[in-house]
């Protein structure tokens, strides 16, 4: 009998090609996870090693997501229009060339900008490392694959922040960055060796939705990145929150005109595809801001930045140990019960959080909320994922992958920008006390937000309705 991976009719050659796209997929995905945490706990070594000023070292973490966000769905773009191979491969090189750049910076400028070409690499790559890895795999495996894609993923939230720590206590913070370059020159060898072409439809790029696009996202997440800063009524962020709904309408308006739209708008009358995006917009953005404030919680409470990157793994521990297992369990019961379950329990561990939140709270009465949200939110990440990609045909998928990119990011984004809003409403910086009681609001926050994502989820089709579905005739 086949094992449940694998088809009893695949080729030897079928099946070791799916495991070298699930390899090298999940190591690209891990790499570029990593680089957007790792250099959070390095940023006092940096500020002293290029006398830094604070806002330079918000930039640092900012060029990065800035980028990385904006070019999610033009990187879908170009790798459906010639070739997610080939823009994959294109996308690594740029992301090792620019972590060379990273390691090699004498000046917080010089960084800031080897960091957005950091961005750009990843925003090449990402999208289409989802799409190439869903591809490889039929319907009936793909949500077991994804759950060890995003297992790996998860594995960058576990090591992250300690390995930053570990590094720029131990060694010095350029390794943070020379250590992507062996592993991205190897990885792109063995892609070209081991990974065959794919495309998306055989039409020409649509020039008008990529700008369109591009500055509805960089307007969004513009004024959602500086307007705890700036002020939510200044002009830079009004300005850019208005620019990005104005593109973003002139985007839709083009893409229903469009011969061969960048985004087919009709992929949302899909129910799976529409209520998996709104989902994992709203579970991505708690888990984001609690990546934020965790550690800081953590270190007011006199952790160091190597101790409070352990003290995460209880969360982030169980996205390697849960989410395979839980996208194994996605054929069986279906994406809606395993996001709806996942999202609630996230809520919980949040809202648990919340309760308990206390500059003298223990260490041990942490670790239950953490492990209880961890786990909830790595039940719904491949299932999430699984909806929206088998919700459309093969040769969307790159079209699909970029779009569940971009709003897990702005989720990511609006989290972050949300959570900080109240947790300056309620506390500050002052005190272990200020701290803990605006972090407090902050989780409570969050775990609104996660119950927002289990009625999202509800609306995902019951297993019994997609298998109708399947078998209904033409």
């Amino acid at each position: 009998m086949a094992s449940a991976s694998l088809h009893s009719e695949d080729t030897p050659e079928e099946i070791s090609r799916r495991r070298w796209v699930l390899a090298l997929a999940s190591l690209v995905s891990f790499m570029i996870a990593l680089d957007a945490l790792v250099v959070t706990t390095a940023l006092s070594a940096i500020r002293l090693d290029l006398d830094a000023p604070l806002e330079a070292l918000e930039w640092i973490v900012n060029a990065y997501n800035l980028s990385f966000a904006v070019l999610l769905m033009t990187g879908a773009a170009l790798g459906d229009r010639f070739g997610r191979r080939r823009m994959l491969v294109t996308g690594v090189a740029i992301f090792v060339l620019a972590s060379a750049g990273c390691a090699t910076a004498t000046s917080a400028a010089w960084l800031i900008a080897a960091r957005a070409l950091q961005g750009v690499g990843a925003a090449l790559a990402m999208p289409l490392a989802m799409a190439l890895l869903s591809g490889a795999f039929p319907k009936e495996m793909r949500a077991k694959a994804l759950g060890i894609f995003s297992s790996v993923t998860g594995l960058a939230l576990i090591v992250g922040p300690a390995a930053g720590g570990a590094v720029a206590e131990g060694l010095a913070w350029p390794w943070i960055f020379w250590i992507n370059v062996p592993v991205g020159v190897v990885v792109v060898a063995l892609m070209l060796r081991r990974i065959p072409e794919s495309r998306g439809p055989a039409a020409a790029l649509d020039f008008s939705g990529v700008l369109l696009a591009t500055g509805a996202v960089l307007g969004a997440v513009w004024g959602l990145t500086r307007g705890h800063e700036a002020g939510w009524a200044s002009l830079e962020v009004a300005g850019g929150l208005c620019a990005a709904v104005v593109l973003a309408v002139g985007f839709v308006v083009r893409e229903q005109r469009a011969r061969a739209p960048m985004l087919p708008l009709r992929l949302f009358r899909s129910r799976a595809f529409s209520a998996g995006i709104a989902a994992s917009f709203l579970f991505y953005a708690p888990m984001y801001a609690t990546v934020f404030f965790l550690p800081q919680f953590l270190q007011a409470q006199g952790a160091g930045p190597l101790g409070a990157g352990l003290r995460l793994l209880p969360w982030t521990a169980t996205l390697f140990v849960v989410a395979p297992f839980a996208g194994g369990l996605v054929n069986r019961w279906g994406e809606r019960p395993l996001v709806v379950c996942g999202v609630l329990l996230q809520a919980i561990g949040s809202g648990w959080i919340a309760l308990v939140a206390a500059p003298d709270l223990s260490y041990a009465q942490l670790v239950p909320p953490l492990v209880l949200a961890g786990a909830g939110v790595s039940m719904a990440m491949p299932a999430a994922q699984n909806a929206v990609l088998s919700a459309v045909a093969p040769l969307e998928i790159g079209k699909a992958s970029g779009t569940f990119n971009m709003f897990r990011y702005l989720g990511g984004m609006f989290g972050i920008a949300l959570l900080v809003e109240v947790f300056a409403q309620f506390g500050s910086l002052a005190s272990p006390g200020a701290f803990s009681h605006g972090f407090a609001y902050a989780m409570g926050t969050g775990s609104a937000l996660s119950a927002l994502a289990a009625l999202a989820a509800w609306w995902l089709p019951s297993r019994n309705q997609k298998l109708q579905t399947i078998r209904a005739p033409a």
